[in-house]
């Protein structure tokens, strides 16, 4: 019996370690230190690239304000009278965030009904989907970051209203996400793996 509950304990704290493909890699303020950890990323950044035209620090600095780099992220939950669960703020999951409706619009469109968003090749690609949509319907440069951001967040309609412009806290971070952008192209630049 003794050795059942060894082997037990034994089991539960290497699977405590984590590391799982899910979690998000360490330094986030170094895109050369994020390719350099997660190989996979760069793969899908340049396919997008390559398909979509979205330039790979824009991508990254967008994945980075969604998502921080977590492939299983969601909103937070909404609570009745401060303890009783009501659900999420929105079905927003996975790296690039993406709502049930418009990720299945993505599959439709795309003829991918096998992504999923929680892995990076195809939260990458959606993220290109979206963005090549934001150029064709609103002219937003495909390395715009800050307005591609904005309507990414407020979609193609919100964004053609100008619904932002009354969000200062998303002003903001659409600054920061810009800021970001150039800061990982700058970094980008120096990298050996990314040459």
């Amino acid at each position: 019996m003794s050795r059942l509950i060894s082997a037990l304990i034994l089991l539960l704290a290497v699977a405590s370690c984590g590391g799982g493909y899910n979690t998000p890699p360490r330094n986030l303020d170094n895109a050369c230190s994020i390719i350099q950890q997660r190989p996979e990323y760069l793969k899908a950044f340049r396919k997008t690239q390559k398909r979509w035209g979205v330039p790979v620090h824009v991508q990254m600095a967008t994945i980075y304000h969604e998502s921080r780099f977590r492939g299983d992220a969601r909103t937070p939950h909404q609570y009745v009278l401060g303890v009783i669960p009501v659900g999420r703020q929105s079905s927003a999951y996975g790296y690039s965030q993406a709502l049930d409706g418009t990720w299945d619009d993505y599959r439709r469109e795309t003829g991918n009904r096998r992504a999923k968003r929680d892995r990076i090749s195809d939260a990458t690609d959606f993220m290109g989907w979206y963005m090549r949509k934001s150029y064709e319907r609103n002219g937003i440069a495909l390395y715009d970051a800050r307005n591609q951001y904005l309507a990414y967040h407020e979609g193609h309609s919100g964004f053609a209203r100008g619904s932002y412009h009354a969000k200062p806290w998303l002003m903001r971070v659409a600054a920061q996400a810009e800021a970001r952008a150039q800061m990982y192209q700058a970094q980008l630049a120096t990298c050996r793996k990314f040459r």
